[in-house]
């Protein structure tokens, strides 16, 4: 019996925006949650500026590996439109 994969948030920086410039700001960092089913159909789902996940392009986004210092410290960014997350 196969293990069930752990769910991690990863990281993508949006390098395109087109019909999506009050959600999506270029060359920012977002968090990425997993979302088999939105990747199976080329999507990629993030945390926008509403501080919400949606579904965009997965096209819009090119995927980064950062050390973990990097990742604790966004993790604990305050989320757009909302207070600390701490």
């Amino acid at each position: 019996m196969r293990k069930p994969q752990r769910t991690t948030v990863g990281f993508a920086v949006c390098i395109e925006n087109t019909g999506y410039p009050a959600s999506l700001e270029l060359h920012k960092i977002y968090r990425v949650i997993p979302d088999e089913g939105a990747a199976a159909d080329g999507d990629i789902r993030v945390v926008d500026e509403s501080g919400e996940d949606y579904l965009y392009p997965a096209s819009f986004f090119a995927p980064i590996k950062v050390p973990a210092a990097v990742e604790r410290s966004l993790l604990h960014a305050p989320l757009p439109g909302r207070g600390s997350r701490r």
